[in-house]
């Protein structure tokens, strides 16, 4: 079992990490928490001890327990298997109730990064939020970048795309209508 240095000594490597993986610059992060980039840079290398009025913000921005992210408890898995996977993709159902609207949670990993030749469509609207990571979606002629926290409405009828902008993995969840129908290319 660790101990309370052994997890303090480990914590700044572990925050660094975390904001990376997030897709985050210090400047970026100091915007969302409140905290300075000094003091964000200081945690990160050690120069400054974590405090509970500097850990619930982060904690709160990267949408996990305080426990989680100090490294005292690792992160849960979803709680049931994926229900698709391929190569780049690999998708869990949220919802558990037979009726619409579906929700699905979708983990890109960074590969998936450049759109098909021919971009798909479908019939109904889909709607999608962006749980970590930056999420580029095309659809139609609109050509968006989406980050932590930001929705955006998909008419599926137009064709369309999800994926990465290539520096990291992006989760979201997707919800609609046709939620049941979600294409996915193998």
């Amino acid at each position: 079992m660790a101990t309370v240095n052994d997890v303090l000594d480990d914590l700044g490597a572990r925050l660094a990490t975390r904001r990376r993986r997030e897709g985050l610059g210090l400047a970026e992060l100091s915007e969302r928490t409140g905290i300075s980039t000094s003091t964000l840079s200081r945690l990160e290398h050690g120069g400054r001890r974590a405090t509970l009025e500097l850990l619930l913000p982060l904690a709160t921005v990267y949408g996990t327990g305080i426990d989680e992210l100090i490294g005292i408890r690792e992160a849960t898995p979803a709680r049931d298997a994926p229900v698709s996977r391929t190569e780049d993709t690999v998708m869990y159902r949220l919802s558990r109730s037979p009726g619409q609207p579906a929700a699905y949670k979708f983990v890109f990993s960074p590969a998936r990064n450049t759109p098909p030749a021919e971009l798909p469509t479908h019939q109904g609207w889909e709607w999608v939020y962006v749980l970590a990571g930056r999420l580029r979606v095309i659809n139609g002629d609109a050509d968006l970048l989406l980050r932590h926290g930001e929705a955006t409405e998909i008419d599926t009828r137009r064709p369309h795309w999800l994926g990465t902008t290539g520096g990291g993995p992006v989760e979201l969840a997707l919800f609609g209508r046709q939620g049941e129908r979600v294409h996915m290319r193998a």
